[in-house]
């Protein structure tokens, strides 16, 4: 197994969350921009979640826990919180160095915090740094998309007021989904993280 780095994780988010700046956060609801841009992915059927997230609830029990919450839908993106997510994106990113999966399904092994990984690693990372901060795992979805290239690969949506964004380890950049050059294939629900659902055509 991958030795963590999640006290290097921690020490550079809580640097970084003091000193990032509430900006670009205006972007997302600025006048012209397009109304597709803050839609919300729009779920379709259930389907089975992938095979390696299974194992992953094995590994990490408390990351699939279901969650009581008190209030439901995506989460307002406060300046805090606007500044968090910033940091974790950009925190995790540079902490983990890429190590392509070559083996294909029988590499797969999502780990948090590791010293080296791929996308998987990347997305489970960012979404328990998010848990541990005290975000709702209502608004943390972990979604399978393809790229350009027909490789599956792992994001991050973060489902906020003014639309989904996606958190990418290809990308510094946090993006509005429609905005992120993929096919969707399916993500978790809302209301149960272990469950899946396919994605259809995005919603109002």
């Amino acid at each position: 197994m991958q030795r963590t780095s999640g006290s290097v994780v921690a020490a550079a988010l809580a640097v970084m969350i003091g000193g990032v700046q509430w900006a670009g956060a205006a972007l997302l609801t600025a006048p012209g921009t397009p109304q597709a841009a803050l839609a919300h992915i729009e779920r379709g059927r259930p389907t089975l979640a992938p095979f390696s997230y299974t194992m992953f609830c094995v590994r990490y029990e408390a990351e699939c826990r279901p969650r009581r919450a008190f209030r439901g839908g995506p989460v307002r993106l406060t300046k805090e919180r606007w500044a968090e997510l910033k940091a974790v994106n950009r925190v995790v990113n540079r902490a983990i160095a890429p190590q392509p999966n070559e083996l294909g399904l029988a590499g797969e092994q999502w780990i948090v915090n590791p010293d080296r990984g791929d996308c998987n690693d990347y997305a489970v990372s960012k979404r328990h740094e998010l848990l541990q901060r005290g975000w709702p795992a209502r608004a943390l979805l972990l979604s399978e998309v393809v790229t350009g290239s027909g490789d599956h690969h792992l994001v991050l949506v973060v489902r906020a007021r003014t639309g989904d964004l996606v958190l990418d380890n290809l990308a510094p950049e946090i993006k509005s989904w429609s905005q992120v050059p993929y096919g969707w294939v399916r993500m978790q629900m809302p209301s149960d993280s272990r469950l899946w659902a396919t994605i259809g055509r995005p919603g109002a």
